[in-house]
């Protein structure tokens, strides 16, 4: 069989994520609807150039949309500064948002930080430690390993003891229990 037309070339998402232009911090890319950057790739193939065909796979992971405290604050002054209706749905469709955005973003305003507004790290938070709470801590590790090592040296003395007795050895006592008793 022969093949005709241009040739098509499969890309896997990386390759596509590698070949997506340059945003500025803050803003979201582009989705496929009409008159996005990759709804023209697909529309209108060019001869000299191979048709690009989409990935179906899905990502194994998805990546989660983080928004920065300046983009948060500069939306909500847009919003802020709308005066006629249907300007805010024609912004949220813009920007890809959803009221409930708009929500929560005004709410972390209100509570007067903007670093309330900027993402926070999911996941388990880590400890950072005082360095006494660190030092203790050492400390009650090198004095448990004390305490083993004294436990071990008494059971020692006390065998040593009953094979002296078992043997009629007469035992010297040590200086320092000489000088207490």
């Amino acid at each position: 069989m022969k093949e005709t037309g241009s040739p098509k070339m499969m890309t896997s998402p990386r390759e596509e994520m590698a070949e997506a232009p340059e945003r500025r911090p803050g803003e979201r890319s582009e989705s496929g609807r009409s008159g996005g950057a990759s709804a023209k790739k697909l529309a209108a193939p060019n001869p000299c150039q191979p048709v690009l065909v989409p990935n179906p796979e899905v990502l194994e992971k998805p990546i989660r949309r983080r928004f920065t405290a300046e983009y948060k604050l500069r939306i909500l002054q847009e919003v802020d500064a709308l005066s006629e209706s249907g300007q805010l749905g024609a912004l949220l469709r813009r920007e890809g948002l959803y009221s409930s955005n708009l929500t929560t973003w005004r709410r972390q305003r209100d509570n007067g930080t903007i670093e309330a507004l900027s993402p926070k790290k999911r996941g388990r938070k880590s400890r950072r430690q005082d360095p006494l709470i660190q030092e203790n801590e050492q400390l009650r590790r090198q004095n448990e390993r004390l305490a083993r090592r004294l436990k071990k040296a008494e059971a020692i003395i006390d065998f040593q003891k009953k094979i002296s007795e078992i043997l009629g050895i007469p035992l010297s006592q040590p200086e320092s229990e000489e000088n207490d008793s």
